[in-house]
């Protein structure tokens, strides 16, 4: 059975539609590097394991609920600011459904077609208000009306993904461990990994795109650890 061509682009290209990927990416991300250098900061001051512990919880959590709401109120804005252009746009097709149809045409011309196929083409479309619709807003915005990513799943996929990236830190000391550099070892591995996983998504090596991933992670905690340590020095803690 031959494949579509709809069926081929399937096979080669992932479902990036509904919003999810890039707040799971910078969920997972942003959820390692904040709790690696927190705890690299607190730690650094020379407090207890237990307090790194607490420390590292609370940030688990009000980060995740930050992340969460910046994500749907990021995308619905975002939505909504299409929605309004999109309600503009109908309104002037409308009115001057001739011009715009010229305007299209001269879009299609400055992109190479020629000019009388771009005149049929765009009188073609001018017949179904809604195809002309859609089409006149792909062509000028950019963007697809029918296919917004959804704010509830940025917003759920930050929430989860910020989580677990800000749990892997505490890990050790979630089964008892009180050493500050297992911790922050085994947030560089989470870092590494993590690195090497989104890079299944681009075309970077992936043992590349994870050392990046732990170089940057590894500049924070550096910095925050130098800083805890200075104010712990300075407190006499």
């Amino acid at each position: 059975m031959t494949e579509t061509p709809a069926a081929l682009r399937e096979a080669h290209h992932p479902d990036l539609s509904g919003g999810w990927l890039r707040p799971a990416v910078f969920g997972a991300m942003d959820g390692l590097v904040t709790n690696i250098a927190l705890i690299a900061g607190v730690g650094g001051g020379g407090v207890s394991a237990r307090a790194v512990l607490l420390t590292g919880t609370a940030g688990l959590v009000a980060g995740a609920i930050s992340m969460g709401l910046g994500e749907y109120t990021s995308v619905r804005s975002a939505n909504e600011q299409v929605a309004a252009e999109v309600a503009k746009e109908r309104r002037e097709l409308e009115r001057h459904p001739e011009a715009e149809a010229r305007e299209l045409a001269d879009t299609w011309v400055a992109r190479g077609l020629p000019r009388e196929l771009a005149t049929q083409v765009a009188e073609v479309v001018r017949r179904d208000p809604e195809e002309a619709l859609r089409v006149h807003v792909r062509e000028e915005l950019g963007v697809n009306p029918d296919d917004q990513p959804s704010p509830w799943v940025a917003a759920i996929s930050s929430v989860v993904c910020f989580s677990v990236g800000a749990l892997v830190p505490l890990l050790p000391y979630l089964v008892g461990s009180t050493s500050l550099w297992l911790a922050l070892g085994v947030g560089g591995l989470g870092l590494f990994l993590a690195g090497a996983i989104v890079a299944r998504f681009t075309s970077r090596r992936w043992w590349a795109a994870g050392l990046r991933q732990l170089l940057l992670g590894g500049l924070a905690a550096a910095a925050t650890y130098g800083i805890g340590a200075l104010i712990g020095i300075q407190g006499g803690l």
